[in-house]
């Protein structure tokens, strides 16, 4: 009789994501929980190499015995005064994982500012950027377009989170309104900001930007963790 052959299971979203060799073992992980996201694969690299892509790039080969994706309830968003998707209070409803989460850092204000893009599932990094003069506000705004660019280029159905009302506010207006001046320490910086504002009128998108819910979900998972 042949020997069987071993699979690995990428779990993007279950009790505890990960890679696992057992069947049973990923099944206990991935049973009774909504919107359970995983799939097998033929050899460790493969499933390990997956896992640091967002689940959506593997979702149309879902195994049939998989649950639906996990989707919030629509009578738990609103879209408030300033046109952001936002939370109803007192919702218990928890964040998607398959999506993208960006946040920014500042030492100093202004100083060496830095942002980053995280998959919210796995905590992985799939883009940063760092520059030696500016501000919370415009690394936030930086990071929700970085996002955008990303998910556009690569053709990906998620929504981003960001904890900054602010920064959504200016991608929804297409202009970053701070007031840190230009000089030969920011011009660099400056001319990104203009690239990115470029970038929002000349491109359409459909990626919906939503507020992360720092109160009921803790610190955002592109938080850089300086509080």
């Amino acid at each position: 009789m042949a020997k069987k052959k071993q699979r690995f299971y990428a779990v993007w979203q279950g009790l505890r994501p990960g890679v696992y060799s057992d069947w049973d073992e990923c099944r206990r992980q991935v049973q009774g929980v909504q919107g359970a996201q995983y799939k097998a694969f033929d050899s460790l690299a493969e499933a390990e190499q997956a896992l640091r892509l967002p689940y959506s790039a593997f979702a149309t080969q879902r195994p049939h015995s998989e649950a639906p994706r996990q989707r919030p309830a629509q009578s738990a968003l609103y879209v408030d005064d300033n046109g952001l998707t936002a939370i109803r209070p007192g919702i218990n409803n928890p964040p998607l994982l398959d999506a993208l989460a960006v946040d920014a850092a500042c030492s100093g204000n202004p100083g060496v500012m830095e942002y980053q893009g995280v998959y919210v599932a796995t905590r992985t990094r799939v883009f940063h950027y760092r520059a030696e003069r500016g501000t919370n506000n415009i690394g936030e705004f930086l990071a929700i377009v970085h996002g955008l660019s990303y998910m556009k280029k690569h053709g990906l159905n998620q929504i981003i989170y960001s904890d900054s009302a602010n920064a959504m506010l200016w991608v929804r207006q297409k202009t970053c309104k701070s007031k840190l001046p230009l000089d030969s320490r920011t011009a660099e910086l400056w001319d990104y900001v203009h690239r990115a504002e470029n970038w929002l009128r000349q491109n359409r998108y459909t990626t919906e930007v939503r507020k992360w819910d720092t109160e009921n979900w803790g610190e955002i998972p592109a938080d850089f963790g300086r509080k």
